[in-house]
């Protein structure tokens, strides 16, 4: 099972270097971490043995009593990605408190009447910790925007499943610590909220999956001996990939981030295109739609191809994407045709999306950018890989326009100094000392 702590009683280092003791452990299982405190008191639990991973089942057995009878109100605060690491990393680990980028999660621990976790809890899918609360409470869930949960009516008469999505999106140590930082400050702010609403309620806080990669290799299979280090190189993504009625490939999206900025001074809010669902999509020869449903967003790229004299082929355009906030109903435009376009039988790419080239409508707020992004709506011929990228940097940019403009220009200069220098003449005729001196006659 899992170790229950009473961390108003204990310091929230001890759990911190409770998580960093099973990095050692190597598993072949996937794993995240989960913590669970609550205003109620919750069943202990006894110490497990090193290195075991809490199954599913073990969870549902132990939530069986915590819910089994009345009302609960659990709010579960669902990462996009979420590991051991990320608490040795960044929970101010070696007495760094103030590094700490967890502090309203402790302030949260040491306050609750009770709290246990599960350092390591089986992975078995995204939706697996949703739907076992959705049955032991027997509540559907409501996913809840944090900046609204204060206007919010709850009735406590029944039980609550609110679902509070929280991004994770990671280029570096900073981004991650960054990242981190803001969910700490959006748990702070909903429970503030629940606080003054005087609710008693039940949190967990998890991933929907791990957010590094786990080793297929036992530990016993490990060389022991000197090693060099390196790198681990990182994992490629799989590209979306959406199906025709035939079964075969029609549509093809990859991007390394996408982020979703809200409007004013908001962070941007990272989806993991990994977890996108393509339910709702639809291709055709002249048309076709990509619908990316995530768990409070539904982006569609809505894509048409269609013959120019001019060139005298079928070229294809990203009209628009359209995106919608789930638990807001808020919508937001973008046009892409002016920026966004490649031949029918080639993909696009850009390392680079923004508001240059999807062009928000009447001036919304919403901001949508892509980083490496890649994309093919038609004749894809090469099964599950993208044809030849139309890239949206021309071969002669700006600056090779310009090199190429200076070096001709001094190419033209030196030509036309070189030009002069041998056109200079030099005299024929010079003064003897022993003979007559040269007279040059002077008339009036």
């Amino acid at each position: 099972m899992a170790e229950s702590r009473n961390f108003s009683k204990g310091s929230i280092m001890a759990f911190i270097f409770f998580f960093a003791a099973f990095l050692a452990s190597g598993s072949s299982t996937a794993q995240v971490p989960l913590l669970m405190w609550s205003t109620k008191s919750l069943p202990s639990l006894t110490s497990p043995p090193a290195g075991h991973i809490t199954s599913m089942e073990e969870l549902a057995a132990y939530l069986t009593p915590v819910f089994g009878s009345g009302s609960n109100t659990v709010i579960l605060f669902l990462q996009d990605k979420l590991s051991k690491d990320d608490f040795t990393l960044f929970g101010g680990v070696f007495g760094n408190k103030q590094e700490s980028v967890f502090r309203n999660l402790e302030a949260a621990l040491q306050s609750a009447s009770s709290s246990v976790n599960f350092p390591a809890l089986e992975w078995t899918g995204e939706s697996a910790i949703p739907t076992l609360l959705q049955q032991k409470l027997g509540a559907a869930p409501l996913l809840v925007d944090p900046d609204t949960l204060s206007h919010l009516s709850l009735n406590t008469s029944i039980s609550n499943l609110l679902i509070i999505n929280l991004p994770y999106g990671c280029d570096s140590l900073k981004s991650c610590k960054e990242v981190l930082s803001s969910n700490d400050e959006i748990i702070g702010k909903v429970l503030s909220s629940l606080k003054a609403k005087d609710v008693s309620y039940t949190a967990v806080y998890t991933g929907l999956q791990p957010s590094q990669a786990i080793s297929m290799s036992s530990s016993l299979n490990q060389q022991v001996g000197r090693t060099l280090l390196q790198a681990s190189a990182a994992d490629d993504k799989e590209p979306i990939i959406f199906n025709n009625t035939a079964g075969l490939p029609c549509i093809m999206l990859w991007a390394q981030n996408l982020s979703i900025t809200p409007p004013g001074p908001q962070k941007p809010i990272y989806l993991p295109i990994e977890n996108a669902t393509t339910n709702g999509s639809m291709c055709s020869n002249t048309t076709s739609e990509l619908v990316l449903t995530f768990l409070n967003y539904t982006l569609r790229f809505t894509m048409s191809q269609r013959f120019y004299p001019v060139s005298a082929r079928n070229w294809f355009t990203l009209d628009s994407v359209q995106m919608q906030v789930r638990s807001s109903g808020q919508t937001a435009s973008f046009v892409g045709s002016h920026g966004i376009y490649a031949p029918a039988e080639y993909s696009f790419h850009c390392q680079s999306v923004g508001d240059a080239l999807l062009v928000p409508v009447n001036s919304t707020q919403w901001r949508l950018s892509f980083v490496d992004f890649q994309i093919q709506g038609f004749r894809l011929a090469n099964g599950t890989n993208f044809s030849y990228a139309s890239d949206c940097a021309s071969f002669f940019t700006a600056g090779i326009w310009m090199g190429l403009i200076t070096s001709l220009l001094m190419l033209l200069i030196f030509v036309y100094g070189l030009h002069m220098i041998m056109q200079l003449n030099t005299m024929d005729r010079f003064d003897d000392p022993k003979g007559p001196s040269i007279s040059v006659p002077q008339s009036d």
